[in-house]
C-alpha cells in the first residue's frame, strides 16, 4: 500500500537515518576517525569553500565528466545503431564486442595513462569507456525492436532512402530506448570519475585521495555527498529536457 504522503515520509527516513548516524558516532560506538558525524561536514564544506578547493575540484571533475560521457555516448549510440542498422557490420564486430566488453573501465587506467598521462584527456577517456558500452547495447536494442512495419509504411509513403528512413523513422521510434542508456550512462560516468581521478588527475578523486591520506574522513564524506549532489542535478536535468523531447511518445 503506497503511503499518503510519500515524501514526507522519505524526509522522515532520511532524518532518522541521519540522527542515527550521529548518535552513533557521538556516544563513542563508532569512532570518529573512521566515520565523521553528519553535523562536521557543513564545516568541511565551509573549509573546502575559503580554500578555493571544493570549486576547483568539482570544476576539474565536470570538465573530464562532460567530455567522457558526451564521447563516450555518441560512440556508443553510433555504433549501436550501425550494429542493428548494417548485417554485415554487426556480425563483422560480433567477436570484437564479446571481447572488449567483459574488461571493466578501470583495467584502462594502466593504458590511459601511459597513452595520455595524468591529463584530463585519461580521465576523459576512462569515464568515456564506462558510459560507451551502455549505449552501445541499449541503441542496438532500441533499433532492432522498431517495428518493421513502420519502415514498411514509411517506404509506402516515399521514405524509401535508406539514410531517409533512419532519420524520419527508425531513430525516433527507437528514442526511448536510447534515452534510456544515455540515462544510464550519467550514473555510470559519475561512478567512474573518482576512479580516473585517483592516480593523480585533478579532481573530486584526487581531493579525496589526499583527505584518505590525512584520514579527514569529514571531507571524504563531503566530497561523496558532492558526487551524489552532482548526479542527482544532471539526472533531474536530463529527465526533463528527455520529457520534453519526448513528449509526442505520450499523446
Amino acid at each position: 500500500m503506497t503511503p499518503r504522503r510519500p515524501a514526507l515520509w522519505s524526509a522522515a527516513g532520511l532524518f532518522a537515518f541521519l540522527a542515527l548516524w550521529e548518535g552513533t558516532v557521538r556516544t563513542g560506538l563508532l569512532p570518529a576517525i573512521w566515520v565523521p558525524a553528519p553535523s562536521a561536514v557543513p564545516g568541511a564544506l565551509i573549509s573546502e569553500l575559503h580554500d578555493g578547493l571544493w570549486l576547483a575540484a568539482v570544476g576539474n571533475s565536470l570538465t573530464h565528466y562532460a567530455t567522457g560521457v558526451i564521447a563516450g555516448s555518441a560512440l556508443g549510440i553510433a555504433i549501436g545503431a550501425a550494429v542493428a542498422l548494417l548485417p554485415r557490420f554487426g556480425a563483422a564486430q560480433a567477436w570484437v564486442a564479446r571481447v572488449l566488453r567483459p574488461i571493466p573501465p578501470l583495467a584502462w587506467i594502466p593504458f590511459a595513462l601511459i597513452w595520455f598521462g595524468a591529463s584530463e584527456t585519461a580521465a576523459a577517456f576512462i569515464i568515456g569507456i564506462g558510459v560507451f558500452w551502455l549505449n552501445y547495447f541499449a541503441a542496438m536494442a532500441a533499433v532492432r525492436a522498431v517495428d518493421p512495419g513502420l519502415v514498411e509504411l514509411a517506404a509506402a509513403f516515399g521514405q524509401g532512402g535508406f539514410f531517409r528512413r533512419v532519420a524520419k523513422v527508425i531513430l525516433p521510434a527507437a528514442s526511448p530506448g536510447i534515452f534510456s542508456g544515455l540515462r544510464a550512462g550519467l550514473g555510470q560516468g559519475w561512478m567512474a570519475v573518482v576512479a580516473a581521478e585517483l592516480f593523480g588527475i585533478p579532481g573530486i578523486g584526487q581531493r579525496m585521495t589526499e583527505a584518505a591520506g590525512l584520514l579527514a574522513t569529514d571531507v571524504l564524506v563531503l566530497y561523496m555527498l558532492t558526487i551524489a549532489l552532482l548526479y542527482g542535478l544532471t539526472d533531474l536535468v536530463f529527465e526533463l529536457v528527455a520529457n520534453r523531447v519526448l513528449a509526442w511518445t505520450r499523446a
